[in-house]
């Protein structure tokens, strides 16, 4: 489906980023994986796509930092010879309720999760606009539409992607060059590892399918937007959360 493509996944060593990284795999594109400290499991990664027949290599990448995602975004380039789909996945967390909330905590979310968004996607405009073609998804969370107590950082951060997103779409759709956003709900991961019992119990019962979501549901929706299936779909946001917001 994807075969020839070079996909650049950030945060693509865990959990719904190791999850695209391997669907984009398996359906026949190359995959650069940006990680931020867990080298182990991003190698571990690569190895699982290279298994499948597709190239597959990992940088170590800050996208909060401006300077280092160019640099890295550029090694991608002259290793692939040209990225086709970019998916910002990379993004922290830092819960609390806003009077327990330390500015640091509400910057540091908003670096990650939003601003390195922008940056590589303003890293990749360039050569997208120069190959007239590209496709960007951004994994953004329902939290960005309903907001959520404790997760104002993060809430904010999710839905300013869905903005950027939009405008995006807008700037680049001349060029043949699409941008969507997936918004999940509850997936289980390392971070929703982290509820105990009564918190988990609490949101499963919030969700209509009464299950939580898998990684693999938001792949599978990242491989469709990645694919010709999808190239008329831009400035959209695709919610991936068993009902939990209708």
């Amino acid at each position: 489906m994807l075969k020839g493509k070079t996909a650049l996944i950030t945060g693509g060593s865990r959990g719904i980023g190791k999850a695209i990284a391997l669907a984009m795999g398996e359906s026949a594109a190359n995959v650069a994986i940006l990680y931020a400290g867990n080298e182990a499991a991003a190698r571990e990664t690569c190895e699982q796509i290279r298994t499948m027949g597709a190239q597959a290599e990992c940088w170590q990448c800050d996208v909060s930092d401006f300077d280092v995602s160019a640099k890295v975004t550029k090694e991608v380039i002259a290793r692939f010879g040209r990225v086709d789909i970019l998916v910002n996945n990379a993004g922290i967390t830092r819960d609390n309720l806003i009077m327990a909330m330390k500015k640091e905590d509400f910057e540091a979310v908003i670096d990650t999760n939003l601003q390195g968004t922008f940056h590589m996607i303003k890293h990749l405009y360039g050569p997208f606009v120069k190959q007239k073609a590209g496709t960007i998804i951004n994994i953004s969370s329902v939290s960005g539409m309903m907001g959520n107590a404790g997760q104002a950082n993060y809430a904010a951060a999710k839905a300013g992607m869905i903005g950027l997103t939009k405008s995006v779409a807008k700037e680049l759709a001349s060029r043949g060059i699409t941008c969507n956003a997936i918004a999940p709900g509850f997936i289980a991961t390392d971070m929703t590892d982290n509820m105990n019992d009564a918190s988990r119990d609490a949101a499963v019962a919030m969700i209509p399918l009464k299950r939580m979501g898998r990684p693999e549901d938001i792949a599978k929706t990242a491989v469709f937007l990645a694919s010709d299936s999808a190239s008329y779909i831009t400035g959209e946001v695709v919610k991936v959360d068993g009902g939990l917001y209708i």
